[in-house]
């Protein structure tokens, strides 16, 4: 799947191998590391969905860091330059439960993306914790 949004952000079809140690990483900061194994597991097998920005952003309660953010900075540069960007790596979250969606690695590709364009579709692939 090759999503561009309005806004012109190209996307890759797979997520780069180097963001799922990098999701590992984040999620052992919340998560055992036996349930971290699984969901990485899962999130290299998950079928890819398209999700708005502003739709990450509500469910993740995560403010949008601001465009000169020197990570999003750099995103906004190769978004600029036509290069494409890694889908997100998401776990679901559970409003019941006051769990919001876990950005496991994205972040600042999703806030490049809404600066652009808020409503812009995001490749992601999402598991259930």
């Amino acid at each position: 799947m090759n999503i561009a949004a309005a806004a012109g952000v190209k996307w890759k079809a797979e997520p780069a191998e180097h963001t799922y140690p990098a999701a590992a990483d984040y999620l052992t900061l919340v998560l055992p590391q036996n349930e971290v194994e699984q969901l990485v597991a899962a999130l290299r097998k998950a079928a890819q969905v398209a999700k708005k920005a502003k739709d990450l952003e509500r469910a993740s309660g995560l403010r949008m860091l601001s465009a000169d953010n020197p990570h999003v900075a750099a995103d906004l540069k190769k978004i600029k330059a036509g290069e494409p960007l890694s889908p997100i790596l998401l776990v679901r979250g559970r409003w019941l439960e006051s769990r919001p969606l876990l950005v496991a690695d994205g972040y600042h590709r999703i806030c490049a993306s809404y600066h652009l364009d808020e409503n812009a579709e995001i490749p992601c692939r999402i598991v259930d914790a």
